[in-house]
């Protein structure tokens, strides 16, 4: 049961424990902040993973995505061999303007080019030049954090489960073709061993 002004009186002690707490004041810009791990800063660009696929462009959904390419044809890697064409990345360029991190191109991209960078310093007097070439974005690609340590508790991903498991099978199958081979060459060397007459023939 309740009384009548309760919850004022609770409202008031939280001020009241507010009030006489002391306040702590972040030093900026002269010291840094202690940002999360997993803070959405700016998107870095790790150029070598991309294959120019487009996908994070497409699924970007304010189109504040920037993609030039050509492409070029890769010889043969051997004698006979067809000649192939692969895409080569001219621009790669963000908009963050427009940008609202809301991460997707980050979690679609097939083959881990791009990163949550914690970087935040990148304010401009232009909103023209908030619009970043890869050569920036590469930049604060290196200020990628690593990434967490697992859980020693947690599953194994499946991946390394699936290699693992191949990895066993081939091992058990040169050891079994090792075992075979052995067994072969004793068997030989049993039948070219010559007969050793017995004693008292």
């Amino acid at each position: 049961m309740s009384f009548p002004g309760s919850g004022l009186a609770k409202g008031l002690a939280v001020t009241l424990r507010t009030m006489t707490k002391r306040s702590v004041t972040a030093q900026y810009p002269d010291v840094q902040p202690d940002l999360p791990p997993r803070t959405r800063g700016v998107i870095g660009l790790f150029e070598e993973n991309c294959t120019v696929c487009m996908l994070c462009a497409r699924e970007c959904p304010d189109w504040c995505i920037y993609i030039d390419s050509h492409k070029e044809t890769v010889p043969p890697a051997a004698p006979g061999g067809r000649e192939r064409s692969r895409n080569v990345l001219d621009r790669f360029a963000i908009d963050f303007a427009l940008c609202m991190y809301c991460g997707i191109c980050i979690e679609v991209c097939p083959f881990d080019a791009l990163f949550w960078s914690p970087e935040f310093e990148y304010a401009e007097t232009d909103i023209h030049e908030l619009t970043h070439e890869r050569d920036k974005l590469r930049e604060w690609m290196w200020t990628v954090p690593e990434p967490p340590a697992l859980d020693p508790a947690a599953e194994e991903p499946k991946e390394l489960a699936a290699a693992r498991k191949a990895a066993d099978k081939l091992a058990a199958q040169q050891q079994a073709e090792a075992e075979a081979a052995r067994a072969a060459e004793q068997e030989s060397a049993d039948q070219d061993r010559p007969d050793t007459p017995g004693e008292g023939t």
